[in-house]
């Protein structure tokens, strides 16, 4: 089976979403039905139900993921193992927001590209809150992400930054309203300063991402708590005011799954970052 079909087949059967897999994987929703219906020919049974509670794997299926899982890995292992071994090359993804993507990631990725120029680099952007699902999922295979206090004993990290978390607004005298974070450890440590402070917060906004939290403070819609990386990096931060907090800083670290360490490209990234 072509290496291309397993690797379809496995992100599928990690999201359970066929509209996400087509989307994230470039490919259109006609040829991954087609490529699932290959496999199910191949392997003499139905790999996937779709029913009212959505996609599903059957039996079979699961037995199939463990295949295709093992069967990338060897070829992984043939090629590394080689008497005279090819240069490095796939794909590795990686996830980041948008100011991890312009402040770390040059800096970071900048080792492995000069070792291993044929590894192409796919970078995913989205929600801070989201990396370590994204990765946990496996939809990537590293993600620059904030590190929690309990981080997942199913992932390993590496600190890459230490960022303040800020108070920033276009009015020095207003007391709020604020806009926070709608989810991810930004969010909780606002809260935890709100509580601390006595605070009952009026929330005028809960963007999904610290750069349209910024925007939005920078539109005046009330005063916003982001980290400072984020601050610097941001366009808007010449029209906007940092106020006075004592505020815990945000770790920031290089993460990838503990499994996933002896694989060639997430063994090359973690041994030169």
């Amino acid at each position: 089976m072509e290496h291309r079909e397993l690797e379809l087949f496995l992100h599928l059967a990690r999201t359970l979403n066929y509209g996400r897999t087509s989307l994230e994987c470039h490919v259109s929703a006609a040829t991954l039905t087609r490529t699932i219906q290959r496999l199910e020919v191949r392997a003499g049974a139905r790999l996937l139900d779709r029913g009212p509670r959505g996609v599903v794997l059957t039996p079979e299926g699961q037995r199939f993921t463990s295949y295709a899982e093992r069967a990338l890995e060897l070829w992984d292992d043939y090629r590394t193992g080689a008497d005279e071994p090819a240069e490095l090359a796939g794909v590795l993804r990686i996830f980041a927001t948008v100011t991890a993507c312009q402040a770390l990631l040059p800096d970071l990725l900048a080792p492995l590209r000069e070792a291993h120029p044929q590894i192409r680099l796919d970078i995913r952007t989205g929600d801070a809150a989201a990396a370590l699902a994204r990765l946990d999922e496996g939809e990537v295979d590293a993600a620059v992400a904030g590190i929690p206090k309990r981080f997942p004993q199913t992932m390993v990290t590496r600190t890459v930054a230490v960022t303040d978390l800020v108070l920033v607004t276009t009015d020095p005298a207003a007391d709020g309203p604020f806009v926070v974070p709608a989810r991810g450890l930004v969010r909780e440590a606002a809260f935890r300063w709100f509580r601390r402070r006595g605070i009952k917060p009026a929330i005028a906004a809960e963007p999904d991402g610290h750069e349209a939290l910024l925007a939005l403070v920078a539109l005046g819609c009330g005063t916003g708590i982001v980290p400072r990386l984020v601050l610097e990096s941001s366009p808007s931060a010449d029209r906007l005011i940092e106020l006075p907090a004592d505020l815990e800083p945000l770790t920031i670290g290089l993460c990838a799954r503990r499994a996933d360490l002896r694989k060639p490209l997430i063994a090359a990234l973690w041994g030169l970052t």
